[in-house]
C-alpha cells in the first residue's frame, strides 16, 4: 500500500497535524487487570484465535489502512470494530483521539497481524493534547454502538496508560516522530462479536469535551 497524508484538527482550535507518513502501531491485550486480558484473550479463543505470546503485543502495519472517511470497504461478511484510544505522535508533541480496530474475523483465527492489516483503520478527524487529559486518564470514557445498539461501554481506568504503552515499545525501538498507536480496547458488552454495519463511537472526557467518529462498512 502507498500511505496516504491524514490532516487532523486539534480540537477548539485551527492547529492541523499533517501526517504525511506516519507509522502505525496496533496494540493489543492492554487491560492492566490480567483477569481482564484473559477474558479478551478468551473471547479472541471462542473464534478460533491463538492466545498471544506475550502482553501487551505491539502490531506494525501499514499507515495507508488509516482513513477519516465515513464509509469503508472490507472483504468477507465477518468484520467488527473496536473502539481504541489512540494516541498521535506529531512534532514532539503527542495527542488524544478516538479510533476502531476495524479487523478480519475470519482471518484472525489463522493469523491475528493479518486479520488487523486486512481491514482499514476508522480514525476521528478531531483529537486533544495528551497533556490536557492524561492526569485524568482513568476517568475518560468510551462508547460503541453498532447499527444503533450498545456494544461496549468503560472508563479507561481499566486500561494501560498511553505513556506506560508507549514505554514498552520504545524499550525495543524510538518512539517514532509521526506515529499513531491504537491503545487497546475494552470488554464486549455481549461477549460476542457483531458483524454490523453502522459504527458509531465516542470518547467523553472529564473536562466535557467528546470525540466522536462515526462509519459504515460496505462489503466489497
Amino acid at each position: 500500500m502507498t500511505s496516504a497524508a491524514q490532516i487532523l484538527t486539534v480540537a477548539g482550535t485551527d492547529d492541523e497535524l499533517n501526517l504525511v507518513a506516519p507509522r502505525l502501531i496496533v496494540a493489543g491485550y492492554t487491560a492492566r487487570d490480567q483477569a481482564a486480558v484473559r477474558a479478551h484473550i478468551d473471547e479472541l479463543a471462542a473464534i478460533g484465535v491463538e492466545p498471544p505470546p506475550s502482553v501487551p503485543m505491539y502490531y506494525p502495519l501499514d499507515a495507508a489502512l488509516l482513513t477519516t472517511a465515513p464509509t469503508i470497504g472490507v472483504r468477507g461478511e465477518r468484520t467488527s470494530g473496536e473502539v481504541e484510544p489512540i494516541v498521535v505522535c506529531h512534532a514532539g508533541r503527542q495527542y488524544l483521539g478516538l479510533g476502531s480496530d476495524h479487523t478480519d474475523r475470519q482471518m484472525e483465527t489463522e493469523s491475528v497481524a493479518g486479520s488487523k492489516a486486512a481491514a482499514p483503520k476508522p480514525i476521528g478527524a478531531t483529537v486533544v493534547p495528551l497533556d490536557e487529559v492524561i492526569a485524568r486518564w482513568d476517568e475518560i470514557e468510551l462508547s460503541c454502538r453498532v447499527d444503533g445498539r450498545p456494544y461496549q461501554r468503560g472508563r479507561l481506568v481499566t486500561m494501560l496508560t498511553p505513556r506506560e504503552l508507549i514505554t514498552g515499545l520504545t524499550q525495543h525501538e524510538a518512539e517514532p516522530e509521526d506515529g499513531v498507536m491504537f491503545c487497546g480496547t475494552l470488554p464486549l458488552l455481549t461477549g460476542e462479536f457483531v458483524y454490523g454495519t453502522d459504527w458509531e463511537m465516542e470518547l467523553s472526557l472529564p473536562d466535557g469535551r467528546t470525540l466522536t467518529h462515526a462509519y459504515a462498512v460496505t462489503v466489497l
